[in-house]
This record gives C-alpha cells, sequence and structure tokens, in this order.
C-alpha cells in the first residue's frame, strides 16, 4: 500500500522548536537515510491516518518536501513514532527514506486465516497467538502489508513455526525460525491450574492465572509490562 503526504523542511531543532511546531498544530519528525537526516514538521493527521492503516508500519509514503520556494520529492516509511503517554497525541515522527533498488528490513503484522482451527472446533483446545509481527527483509516494492497464516488444520499440539510461514517471493524472513508463530494447546483443567497455582503437583513452579490460561496480554498487564510498543 502506498500513501501521498508532505512535509516542510526545517532547519532548528531542540525541545523549545519542537513544543513551538506542537503549538501550530503540527508535529516534528526527522527523516534518515543514505546517510543523511532531514528535520522536518508535519501533518499528525496524516501520520496518524498512515499508522491506523493495515499496512501502516510497512506502507510507502510518497513525501513531497517543501523547502522555501524548492520542493523534492522523497519515498518513505515510518520508522518509529512517538504518544503522549497521557493524551495519547503524536509527539513525533521518525521516517526511512528508501531506495526501491535495495533491501530494507522492516516489521510485518501476521494475520490468523481460515475457520476456527480443528483442535479448538472438535478438540476444545486453545489457540494461541504468540508472534503478532515478522521482521522481514526485501525491496521496498515488494513489501506485503501483512502476512497471512491459516490456522484452521492445527489440532491439539500442532502449530506454525516461523520456519513454515511463506511469505512470498523476495521476501526473507529474519526471525528465529524455530520460534513458535501460533499453536493450539489442550485447555488446563481447574485441578490442574490450582495445583500450579499453589505450587503443588510434582514439583511445577507457580505460575499467574494469566501465563496458565494462555492469556499472555492479562499476564503482562500483572507483572506491570506495557502492552503498547513503538512501531
Amino acid at each position: 500500500m502506498k500513501f501521498v503526504t508532505e512535509a516542510v523542511a526545517r532547519k532548528e531543532s531542540g525541545k523549545g522548536v519542537a513544543r513551538q511546531i506542537r503549538m501550530n498544530g503540527r508535529i516534528p519528525g526527522v527523516m534518515y537515510g543514505r546517510g543523511e537526516s532531514h528535520m522536518l514538521e508535519m501533518d499528525p493527521a496524516a501520520i496518524r491516518k498512515i499508522l491506523m492503516a493495515q499496512a501502516g508500519s510497512t506502507g510507502l509514503i510518497s513525501l513531497r518536501i517543501l523547502d522555501g520556494e524548492q520542493e523534492s520529492q522523497k519515498t518513505a516509511v515510518i520508522q518509529d513514532y512517538q504518544l503522549d503517554p497521557i493524551t495519547s497525541s503524536l509527539l513525533h515522527v521518525d521516517l526511512l527514506e528508501v531506495d526501491m533498488n535495495k533491501p530494507i528490513r522492516v516489521k510485518v503484522q501476521v494475520h490468523i486465516t481460515g475457520s476456527i482451527p480443528v483442535g479448538v472446533k472438535v478438540d476444545k483446545g486453545v489457540m494461541h497467538h504468540l508472534m503478532r509481527e515478522l521482521h522481514i527483509e526485501c525491496l521496498p516494492g515488494a513489501m506485503p502489508d501483512q502476512i497471512d497464516i491459516d490456522a484452521s488444520e492445527l489440532g491439539l499440539g500442532q502449530g506454525v513455526h516461523v520456519r513454515d510461514v511463506q511469505p512470498g517471493e523476495g521476501i526473507k524472513i529474519l526471525d528465529d525460525p524455530h520460534g513458535m508463530v501460533v499453536n493450539v494447546t489442550a485447555q488446563i483443567s481447574d485441578a490442574k491450574l490450582a495445583a500450579m497455582l499453589t505450587g503443588e503437583g510434582g514439583g511445577v513452579a507457580p505460575v499467574s492465572a494469566e501465563v496458565a490460561s494462555g492469556d499472555k496480554a492479562k499476564a503482562d498487564a500483572a507483572s506491570g509490562k506495557s502492552t503498547e510498543a513503538k512501531k
């Protein structure tokens, strides 16, 4: 997916300058690439629209940069961004200029497709989506919006490893090939869960109810970890 937006070049930097840019309804940004960096100011609404799109983290941006009476055209992707921890408003964005003839490395979302896995529908198991992003390397023009994985045929005890994923021609996955992307496991009985929580049951170390039930998000919340990651 490709997006179109514009930016205005700026010469000054610093916290005071960034604060003034935000007061004027814009956000500061920096575009890196080809051994250079360009300081910019951009429309936060345009950047948020890109981030909210399904391919926001990998979508190519056709960027028109205005510098006084001059203008230039660049192609970039969003490399990182910062949010206000209280208001969630955009504070800053980093862009990476890309050369369409050179491979780049990006993170791509994993999308589980197909019907309910056999192990869930028939055997009452639980599906765990363990890796929600994969790191890939490819030419900019080959970047997928997402990587689809069909989990409908997974039975109890079965899963899809990184090595099993077929991302498409010209795309290399950089993650550990032994990593588990999605799997289906049997539900834990109430008795076994109680034994695990009390430290009984053959020396099994106590774990939280969230981990025992496979709810990683709740487990992270219980341990104080933030579920929000920068893109």
